[in-house]
């Protein structure tokens, strides 16, 4: 309530400063544009250049609240773009996991990691777990610890975050809520693969839902790097294709206490196992009976006959 009333606030001053703007300038240019006509009377020359002085100073003041309006403007449409601040302490807020088919805010922040808590972790399949931030903690923690991480970094640079745990997402992961912009700020689309490029066509996709949501900016992350024609759509379309690197470097300007938050994050329970896309629960190694190689699959088989190879666990 108190952010949709600031927002108000803030559009009101934006259409006032425009307003006004735009009339001083109307004024000058008239003030300015009159002694041409009024010249050619003897009565009205006078008259005319006393008009000159008043018309430059209502264009000059004119100018001014409108640079100062879409300079405002400007940093409110910037807002959506990833800042490296400092974090804004909150209160946790009780949420729950799944959403159902329409899912309500639930904002970040504190309660981040809680949110995305997995299942109790089972001590004895524990991977020794990293001390410091590099791309082996990608490769070790499994997609769903992936959009935790990138959710928590956009909850440490000031954004309102939501996400669901689970299920048909509509090609959103991360919705981002700012407070210098009114509803939806930008989406967010993490892919947690290895070995494998983001191609043009799944940047094509997101730019696709972005234009559902009527939002010109959007980010998509991701554990692997682009092809170039991947990058050359995103920066095109004011797409924030962020590869693994970038992350990486992005995580480095946080400070010791952040950082050190975002790999507590990374490796809340258990970390390397994948989770089931469909059921948001823990997938189960399994073995084929007929022999083969093992694999991951969902306990609710053969409700849910989700798999994943076990070499790979990315989504």
């Amino acid at each position: 309530m108190a952010r949709s009333k600031t927002n108000k606030r803030q559009k009101r001053a934006l259409s006032t400063l425009l307003e006004k703007g735009v009339i001083a300038t109307g004024i000058g240019v008239a003030f300015l544009i009159a002694p041409i006509f009024l010249s050619t009377s003897p009565i009205l020359k006078s008259v005319a250049a006393g008009l000159r002085m008043p018309g430059w100073l209502a264009l000059f003041l004119g100018l001014v609240l409108l640079s100062i309006h879409f300079a405002l403007k400007s940093r409110a449409e910037k807002a959506i773009a990833l800042p490296t601040v400092a974090p804004i302490k909150r209160e946790p807020t009780n949420r729950r996991d799944t959403f159902g088919d329409t899912p309500p805010p639930a904002f970040g922040g504190a309660d981040v990691a809680a949110r995305h808590a997995p299942p109790a972790p089972n001590p004895r399949a524990r991977p020794e777990r990293a001390t410091a931030w590099s791309s082996d903690v990608f490769a070790a923690i499994e997609w769903r610890r992936f959009e935790a991480v990138c959710e928590a970094l956009f909850a440490q640079a000031g954004f309102q975050t939501r996400s669901q745990s689970h299920g048909a997402d509509g090609g959103v992961d991360i919705w981002l809520y700012s407070a210098h912009a009114e509803g939806l700020a930008a989406v967010v689309q993490c892919k947690h693969w290895q070995g494998k490029q983001v191609g043009v066509k799944e940047i094509r996709e997101f730019f696709g839902v972005m234009a559902s949501h009527q939002l010109k900016r959007g980010t998509y992350a991701t554990t692997s790097t682009y092809t170039a024609d991947a990058q050359k759509f995103a920066k095109d379309n004011g797409i924030n294709a962020m590869d693994g690197s970038a992350l990486l470097n992005l995580i480095s300007k946080r400070t010791p206490e952040q950082q050190q938050a975002l790999l507590d994050v990374a490796h809340e329970g258990e970390y390397w196992r994948p989770t089931c896309a469909s059921c948001g629960i823990k997938l189960l190694a399994r073995t084929p009976a007929k022999g083969g190689s093992s694999f991951w699959g969902c306990s609710n088989y053969p409700r849910c006959k989700s798999h994943l190879p076990m070499a790979t666990a990315m989504r």
